[in-house]
């Protein structure tokens, strides 16, 4: 029986180091946003390396469900590194023969680091509306939620990834706790866009927390943005 796992995330979290954590695991097979391509071609987002990403995956996101996240694979655990904001004009059936969790960041902090690479952003850009969608169909279905907020998994690795890693049924590994640094086999061709600092990461690194502030005309979208965010952090795991 494969364990497929969705970790949906908002940008600029710490979804790329996730990712990197469960490729060490010997048993799991990683995969880098699988429906980006779908993304942009169903909302004509503007994101640098738009045509490269839309050359380099399937477009059509039922045929990736299909073929990909529901697909064959050698490994007995699949990781799906998936952005929550890509889950558009898409049947979210398939997320029942999943285990999915919601991985969140400060509103604050994804706004003004993603405002560099995509200065019109909004709130739809960071996922958080979705993530909200996806806690209430858990609740509905009487499922305990698995929630991660980034701020918390930076502050205590270990002690997170054991507890989350006993959510999901599996054995904890060491392995996850370092990865070696530079670009990894898995990485999207959107990488060279966005991931230089996770480039240079070998593991979850809390270092000093931003104090940049938030641009004034992007002060409502995180206004907006925060109620969705609290909403979810009560669920948040904690050790």
């Amino acid at each position: 029986m494969t364990l497929r796992i969705n970790c949906w995330s908002g940008p600029r979290n710490i979804s790329t180091s996730f990712m990197y954590a469960f490729g060490q695991r010997a048993d799991t097979k990683v995969f880098d946003e699988p429906i980006y391509a779908h993304y942009l071609r169903v909302t004509g987002r503007q994101h640098p390396g738009r045509a490269e990403v839309l050359a380099s995956q399937d477009p059509d996101g039922e045929a990736v469900v299909r073929d990909v996240i529901l697909g064959d694979h050698p490994t007995t655990v699949v990781f799906f590194k998936q952005m929550a904001q890509h889950a558009v004009d898409l049947d979210l059936d398939f997320l029942k023969s999943c285990r999915n969790m919601l991985l969140i960041r400060d509103p604050e902090r994804v706004v003004t680091s993603f405002a560099k690479n995509v200065p019109d952003v909004g709130v739809a850009d960071t996922g958080l509306s979705i993530q909200v969608e996806l806690l209430e169909a858990m609740l509905a279905a009487g499922e305990e939620p698995l929630v991660v907020d980034s701020a918390a998994l930076l502050a205590s690795p270990e002690p997170m990834l054991r507890l989350l890693c006993g959510r999901l049924g599996l054995p904890f590994d060491p392995a996850m706790l370092s990865w070696p640094a530079g670009p990894k086999p898995a990485d999207g061709v959107w990488a060279k866009h966005w991931y230089a600092s996770t480039h240079r990461s070998t593991g979850f690194e809390a270092g000093v927390p931003s104090t940049e502030p938030v641009p004034t005309y992007l002060r409502p979208v995180v206004a907006e943005a925060r109620s969705l965010y609290e909403r979810l952090v009560a669920y948040a795991l904690a050790v």
